[in-house]
């Protein structure tokens, strides 16, 4: 791994995580501590802008960057993944795949495999 990572994570993944990966090191911001949701454009965009890696559940961000190109800073999509296990399983991946997901890779996680498109 890289060392500490800057990461976004979206609404959807368990808040409980956030404060599991500050403890890990990891400078992390939260969008459910955000006023309201700005969508997925602009999530998207404000973790490319400030170079943080996207943690999420949700699909559709990968879907932005691979087919219509936006740009990202990394994305983490976790897959099946118990809410009390995302901050686990998403250190796990940083110390394995930090490197790549600096990188620009877009990693799917689920209970029993990793996925990565290299970025």
């Amino acid at each position: 791994m890289t060392g500490a990572l800057r990461l976004l994570l979206d609404t959807c993944v368990w808040g409980g995580a956030v404060e599991e990966l500050r403890d890990a090191g990891h400078d992390v911001v939260w969008t459910g501590d955000w006023s309201s949701d700005p969508g997925d454009g602009p999530i998207l965009a404000y973790a490319h802008e400030n170079h943080r890696i996207l943690v999420t559940l949700d699909k559709d961000f990968g879907e932005r960057a691979i087919v219509m190109g936006e740009p990202h800073a990394g994305i983490i999509r976790l897959v099946g993944i118990a809410a009390r296990s995302q901050g686990a399983a998403t250190i796990e991946v940083l110390d394995r795949h930090g490197e790549e997901l600096v990188q620009g890779a877009i990693v799917t996680v689920g209970p029993q495999k990793i996925r990565i498109r290299p970025g």
